[in-house]
């Protein structure tokens, strides 16, 4: 038994405490302990062969099977390995141990030597067959890319479902390989200017590929027949939603800034990591198009540049893209660049975040920039944004919006009007 008692002491304050205690019991262990010599016998036997760990002690608590041990019941002295037991299957006589082992190492060294020396071959063979079927067939990506009006005709069920209609021809539903959704854009307008332009226009968008554009799956320029083939987005254009046409979705603040960013880097894709360098000039929220999961992609980028629109046939001379849209310059100098681009963008902010259509005769200030502009004054943002929110939107983030879609608009409206040479 043992006693633990806490007395306090003249200078202390507090009452007796105590966190923890320690204890120690000595155990006696009734083994007997293992011989040394046979420890290093063994720790010898372990290093030669490599191996990782022993059993213990092989006479405790009994004999292993393939020795004999000194005398068990003998408790005065440490248990020691008399001999090793001859006739066991599992051990090599000392004189044997010497071949069987190096003979065990070369076989299995051959045998796997022969195994990778069949691989070897039958990669090599498979390889160059393969290269041969290559030879016989033409690009994958030419077959793929590539439709004849007939297969067009096939594709959207000879035309049978219209999914929108536009200025450069009708856009179809249809179905690749009688799976995959797509969206067959065929063209209304053709010349023999035109369709070369298209052919060097199709060839740059078949290498663009990014998350936030719409990727071109395959083109048609049979004859008099020019058609695109564009992969299938669900949710149809941001316009819709934000109209609130029948079978469209509502689309809270956060939804909107997500879609919002998304069109923002397929853009800044076009204009940086194109070469050269692509510019959208329609840009505009029905060609901000949303797929199952609402992930924006623009869409329609590139054709106005190569294809004309209406009776026009010089690109050059045409103002192409939509009213309300372009900035202001391009009507004048008809010439192109990213900042007209990001122009259209700006106005597609004010969109997101008014919900009020770009061009609107009843209001006293038709354009929506300038609807904006004099609201601003105000400093009431409410009165801005789209009532259909009801205020479910973060203050601060709609002010940054709405001041960087007016920075976009007032940049090029100043531009225009006092000739500044900003680039």
């Amino acid at each position: 038994e043992c006693s633990l008692e806490l007395r306090k002491t003249l200078d202390s304050n507090l009452p007796p405490l105590i966190n923890a205690i320690e204890a120690f019991t000595v155990l006696v262990f009734s083994e007997r302990e293992t011989y040394e010599n046979d420890v290093i016998a063994m720790e010898k036997i372990l290093a030669a062969y490599a191996l990782i760990k022993g059993s213990g002690d092989p006479c405790l608590p009994k004999p292993s099977h393939y020795l004999k041990c000194s005398n068990y019941t003998d408790t005065s002295e440490p248990l020691r390995i008399i001999s090793f037991l001859h006739g066991n299957p599992e051990l090599y006589e000392i004189t044997s141990s010497k071949k069987n082992f190096p003979v065990a190492v070369v076989a299995s060294v051959v045998s796997i030597a022969i195994v990778l020396v069949v691989l070897v071959f039958l990669f090599i063979g498979l390889r160059r067959k393969q290269s041969r079927r290559e030879a016989l067939r033409p690009s994958i990506e030419t077959a793929k890319r590539r439709f004849t009006y007939l297969e067009i005709m096939a594709m959207t069920n000879n035309f049978q479902k219209i999914l929108g209609e536009g200025g450069l021809g009708i856009i179809y539903h249809g179905h690749l390989n009688n799976s995959q959704q797509v969206a067959v854009k065929v063209l209304s307008q053709s010349s023999s200017q035109g369709y070369k332009q298209f052919k060097a226009e199709v060839e740059l968008l078949m290498r663009v590929h990014h998350i936030n554009l719409v990727s071109l799956a395959g083109y048609c320029d049979e004859r008099d027949h020019l058609a695109l083939v564009y992969e299938y987005m669900a949710n149809r254009d941001l316009k819709e939603h934000l109209s609130g046409k029948e079978g469209s979705s509502f689309l809270d603040w956060p939804c909107r800034l997500r879609i919002a960013s998304q069109a923002a880097l397929g853009l800044e894709y076009l204009h940086t990591g194109c070469k050269p360098p692509m510019y959208h000039r329609d840009v505009k929220s029905t060609n901000i198009l949303l797929n199952d999961d609402f992930q924006a992609k623009l869409g329609d980028f590139g054709l106005s540049r190569s294809f004309p629109v209406g009776s026009d046939t010089h690109v050059s001379t045409v103002v192409v893209g939509t009213p309300g849209f372009l900035d202001p310059e391009y009507y004048q100098t008809h010439r192109l660049s990213d900042k007209s681009d990001v122009y259209s963008f700006g106005i597609v902010l004010l969109e997101i975040i008014t919900n009020q259509l770009v061009i609107d005769q009843t209001r006293e200030r038709p354009h929506i920039a300038e609807w904006v502009r004099f609201l601003l004054t105000t400093g009431d943002i409410e009165s801005i944004m789209d009532p259909n929110l009801k205020g479910n939107y973060a203050s601060g983030s709609a002010w940054k919006v709405l001041e960087l879609a007016m920075l976009f608009e007032t940049f090029f409206s100043r531009k225009t009007k006092h000739g500044s040479n900003c680039s």
